[in-house]
């Protein structure tokens, strides 16, 4: 009864509530005899958490401490967000110079790094996560020559059907 005994001097010197309902859960069901059904009743937890307090004390661990991790953080990671900069910086900077970010090549260039296969929405995921976001494309293509465009308009042929005026004259008044 070693346990009951270091659970009793947790229970006289807890400092939070959860160190309080740690002790509890371990002095309830062996000093009265109570079920973990009604020590989850009677320190407010639900019968899974009060076995997680037990079996944690049991283990040594102390509830509130700071010795636990808290559950958070990007738990199925690929890559460290430090690891996706360096792949994605000789992308995005292309992209920033007026270059085109293609999302099949980064893919590929991921999956090299990784070995294996990756979602195509995981690479969107990726690049939303870097600050990356899809623009609307210009008026007018990049290679586009405007010169061209306007002698050309000078130059084609009128009685064209798909031309202005001749559609114009087709129309009838009345």
């Amino acid at each position: 009864m070693d346990q009951l005994e270091s659970a009793r001097q947790a229970l006289a010197r807890a400092q939070t509530v959860e160190q309080l309902r740690q002790a509890q859960a371990v002095v309830l069901p062996l000093e009265y005899g109570l079920s973990l059904e009604q020590t989850a009743q009677a320190i407010g937890r639900s019968l899974a958490w009060t076995c997680r307090l037990r079996n944690r004390f049991l283990a040594g661990e102390v509830a509130g401490d700071g010795q636990r991790a808290s559950r958070g953080g990007r738990r199925r990671q690929n890559m460290s967000l430090e690891q996706e900069r360096q792949v994605l910086a000789p992308f995005l900077d292309r992209a920033r110079t007026g270059g085109i970010l293609v999302v099949g090549q980064v893919k590929a260039e991921l999956e090299a790094q990784l070995g294996r296969p990756m979602a195509l929405s995981s690479v969107y995921n990726l690049l939303h996560r870097h600050g990356w976001r899809k623009l609307a494309p210009d008026k007018r293509h990049p290679q586009s020559d405007p010169l061209a465009q306007e002698a050309w308009k000078k130059n084609s042929p009128s009685n064209s059907p798909n031309s202005v005026q001749a559609g114009r004259s087709r129309r009838r008044s009345g």
